[in-house]
């Protein structure tokens, strides 16, 4: 399976930070907001990853990953030239997914605690998984709504009157159908290649698979101010209190098996002194 991370969008909301660089690269506590969906994807065995962006903001990407084989990681890019939509993506990514099946994760979703919920639905998958969150404010989402039985009836983007509270979060997972489904959208009312009706492509074929995400789980979705502070602060907490840090990439290749313990070392040398570091250099001792 291969991974997608759609870094694009206008992050209007976030003006005037946008001004000056892509919201994926505003600071989440101590790191780019990117590396947490790319986390995800890493924990989830995904190692060839394709980020998509604006021309703009891609060298600032390469810049931080490079090709990603200091990670033990395969990372390509490709430009979208303007917000068209979610799952513009698919076509975009079209020669990157090549046969595969694809997970897609936007790159302003974080999500923290077990991932179990995400590799049951990449184990299980054969056709389309995406997932539901319980969230108070229902109408701000694409919106699934379920049987007495817990089978899907209907997925709404962001309905008036919603038919639950279960939201879908950024994070889906197809198979190699969703190329030419995404190919054969109509744009929507904004001009948009909506993932809504991709979700709903599957869903009238009987090909749609619906996980929900439990308790202890936090989705945060960092589209405004509030939720950058918010998130900033809920990793400060969680670091300050454990001493483990959060989405670290460097880390994760290393307890993947992705990299040795001697490009572990040298991936280490390359970072400058640093509190990340310090950090880097205490998960070698303890290991």
């Amino acid at each position: 399976m291969k991974g997608i991370i759609l870094a694009g969008g206008s992050g209007s909301r976030l003006y005037p930070i946008t001004k000056v660089y892509s919201k994926q690269l505003t600071v989440i506590y101590d790191k780019p907001l990117i590396y947490y969906p790319l986390s995800v994807l890493m924990l989830g065995g995904i190692r060839e990853i394709l980020i998509i962006s604006n021309e703009e903001t891609i060298p600032f990407y390469k810049q931080l990953f490079n090709d990603g084989s200091h990670l033990g990681i395969k990372i390509e890019y490709a430009i979208q030239a303007a917000p068209k939509g979610i799952a513009e993506a698919f076509i975009i990514g079209e020669s990157f997914i090549k046969d595969e099946s694809v997970l897609l994760i936007l790159g302003d979703n974080i999500f923290y605690g077990s991932l179990d919920f995400l590799y049951k639905g990449i184990k299980n998958n054969d056709g389309a998984t995406i997932f539901g969150y319980q969230v108070t404010d229902p109408e701000r989402y694409g919106i699934v709504e379920f049987d007495k039985d817990g089978k899907v009836i209907s997925i709404e983007e962001k309905p008036q009157k919603p038919k639950s509270n279960y939201a879908v979060p950024g994070i889906y997972i197809y198979n190699n159908e969703v190329v030419e489904i995404s190919k054969n959208l109509k744009p929507s009312g904004r001009g948009e290649l909506e993932i809504t009706d991709v979700n709903k492509e599957y869903l009238n074929k009987g090909n749609l698979r619906v996980e929900k995400i439990g308790r202890g789980i936090a989705w945060l979705d960092t589209g405004t101010p509030e939720a950058l502070l918010q998130a900033s602060n809920f990793f400060g907490v969680i670091e300050e209190r454990q001493g483990l840090k959060v989405a670290c990439i460097e880390e994760i290749s290393f307890y993947m098996k992705y990299i040795s313990k001697n490009q572990f070392e040298s991936l280490i040398d390359s970072i400058p002194k640093s509190l990340y570091r310090s950090y880097l250099e205490k998960v070698l001792r303890e290991y």
